[in-house]
C-alpha cells in the first residue's frame, strides 16, 4: 500500500510536504488536493509514471494533461503566452481555471496535445498544492482524479486511499475537495474558447 499522509489545508507540514516530494522525485504518483477536486500528479520528466497515470485512469494518447505551476513566470517557461492571454491569466489565478495554449519546447512531447502541440496549465488557490509546487520547484504534471464509470471526481481522501491505496505511491489527505473539476479556457486565437464550464467565473469570456 501507498502512504496515506494527513497534511493540514491551511499550515501544510513542511517535513510531510517534503516527504511527498521525495516520492515524486523519485518516481512516484501522488494524490493531492487541488481548489477543484483531487488530481493524480508525478514529477514532470518521468515518462513511467505518466504511463501508470494513463493506466489508472484508462486515458487515450490524445487526453490533455496539466501542468501544475507555482507562479506566473512558471508558465511562461512552458506555454507560449501574449500579452491578452497574460492578462487574462493573472487576472483569475491562482484559482479553479486550467488555460490552454501552445507548449513551448520545454513541455516533453509525450505531455503535449499530439495534434495540437498544446498543454493545460494552471495555478491553484491550494495551499498543499502550492507548498508541493513551492518545494518541488518545478510544475506537477496531473491530471483530474476522476476514475473511469464514475460520474465525479473523487473528493473524499478516505475513498480515494481504499480505492487506489494499492496503485499509487502517496494520497494525500487534505480535507474533502469539490466534486467539480476547473473551468477550461482555451487562449490561442484571438477570440478565447470556453472548452469546459467548470468551477470558476467565466462570464468574460461568454
Amino acid at each position: 500500500m501507498g502512504q496515506y499522509l494527513q497534511i493540514h489545508p491551511d499550515n501544510p507540514q513542511l517535513r510531510l510536504i517534503n516527504q511527498a516530494v521525495a516520492v515524486m522525485r523519485k518516481g512516484g504518483v501522488v494524490v493531492y488536493p487541488t481548489d477543484s477536486c483531487y488530481a493524480i500528479g508525478c514529477h514532470i520528466g518521468d515518462k513511467a509514471a505518466q504511463d501508470k497515470i494513463r493506466k489508472i485512469r484508462q486515458l487515450d494518447d490524445n487526453h490533455d494533461f496539466t501542468l501544475v505551476c507555482r507562479d506566473l513566470s512558471e508558465i511562461s517557461l512552458y506555454a507560449k503566452i501574449d500579452n491578452s492571454s497574460y492578462k487574462s491569466i493573472k487576472s483569475l489565478t491562482p484559482g479553479p481555471f486550467t488555460f490552454i495554449l501552445k507548449a513551448t519546447r520545454e513541455v516533453p512531447r509525450r505531455l503535449q496535445n499530439p495534434k495540437r502541440k498544446t498543454i493545460g496549465i494552471r495555478i491553484p488557490d491550494n495551499s498543499i498544492a502550492l507548498a508541493l509546487l513551492e518545494a518541488l520547484e518545478e510544475p506537477i504534471m496531473s491530471s483530474t482524479l476522476q476514475m473511469p464509470g464514475d460520474d465525479f471526481p473523487l473528493s473524499d481522501p478516505e475513498e480515494i486511499y481504499e480505492r487506489l491505496g494499492k496503485l499509487v505511491d502517496i494520497v494525500i489527505d487534505g480535507g474533502a475537495c469539490e466534486l467539480e473539476p476547473t473551468s477550461v479556457i482555451e487562449l490561442m486565437n484571438e477570440a478565447p474558447v470556453i472548452r469546459r464550464h467548470g468551477r470558476g467565473d467565466v462570464s468574460q469570456f461568454e
